[in-house]
């Protein structure tokens, strides 16, 4: 069970090797979480993971899982849940893909797709059961500011965050009233913590889409009829997409680290937030471009 602060006293991470995920285990780790289970293809990364974990106080252990192969998700995410009651799931699991090698190889779009996607509707439906049987728990899933609106730029692994992401705020409904609560996560571009002297090269859930790049949110629609109204939010979209194109790399006020959304998800575990976007300042910057015209947004250079 949760302790009286809310956090969570035993987790679940899909996708185990992770930042994100590793990021948010290492603070619950720090408030009292103290049973962690680390699912995914076994390999040095993640036996890595777990003796990094452990070494924190937690009692790690390592699980087997491919989030393709969705007809053992059953069998083995029961097997961990036979153990004991799980307060908390974490779904992290995630591929980018390559946009321009994956239109020519159909089968390797399928993959991102069947990974992002069907893997998770798969995976998530049995933790849902499994929770609502125990009766309480929470689900955290990570999607991706992608999801928002289609790009030519990652249309593939964008449409497999949309997905994913309606996915979960339909479970989250589904399951309102069963004790089980669900929450989906939405990044924007998540660049990875900085070592002491060196960067490292790994990265959490894939780069989310330029939209994330923007180092300022846009100005809230003109007032006074709709035809301002439009004109204004395709004025703002215009200008701000020219700052994401310009600046990819000045923008840190809507890009985000891995411990950012650690924080951002413990954050949202507390006051039982169904969405939390990461940083803060993307919900307005998503809510302008949602509603720019498609001719306009295909000229847009995100």
């Amino acid at each position: 069970m949760k302790d009286a602060f809310g956090a969570p006293q035993s987790l679940l991470v899909l996708g185990g090797t992770s930042e994100i995920a590793l990021a948010t285990a290492r603070r619950l780790i720090a408030l009292r979480t103290r049973t962690v289970r680390l699912a995914g293809r076994p390999g040095p990364a993640l036996d890595a993971a777990a003796a990094e974990l452990r070494a924190r106080g937690a009692d790690v252990r390592t699980v087997g899982f491919d989030a393709l192969d969705a007809e053992s998700h059953e069998t083995t995410l029961g097997k961990v849940f036979a153990e004991g009651d799980i307060d908390m799931v974490l779904l992290a699991f995630g591929i980018a893909g390559d946009q321009g090698h994956d239109e020519e190889e159909p089968l390797a779009a399928v993959r991102v797709a069947q990974t992002n996607y069907t893997g998770a509707v798969s995976a998530g439906l049995v933790c849902a059961g499994a929770l609502q049987a125990q009766g309480h728990g929470s689900l955290v899933v990570l999607s991706s500011v992608a999801g928002e609106r289609a790009r030519r730029a990652d249309f593939i692994y964008g449409s497999s965050k949309a997905g994913l992401d309606a996915f979960t705020q339909g479970l989250g409904d589904a399951l309102h009233g069963t004790g089980v609560h669900v929450m989906v996560v939405r990044p924007g571009v998540v660049r990875p913590e900085p070592a002491p002297e060196t960067v490292p090269a790994a990265r959490a859930e894939p780069p989310s889409p330029a939209p994330a790049r923007s180092g300022a949110a846009l100005p809230a629609p003109a007032r006074g009829g709709a035809a301002r109204s439009a004109s204004a939010r395709i004025t703002a979209a215009r200008s701000a997409s020219a700052r994401f194109a310009s600046a990819p790399l000045e923008a840190p006020s809507l890009t985000t680290t891995p411990d950012a959304v650690a924080e951002a998800i413990v954050a949202g575990l507390r006051r039982r937030s169904e969405t939390v976007w990461v940083p803060g300042s993307l919900r307005a910057v998503m809510s302008a471009l949602r509603h720019v015209p498609r001719p306009l947004f295909r000229r847009l250079p995100l």
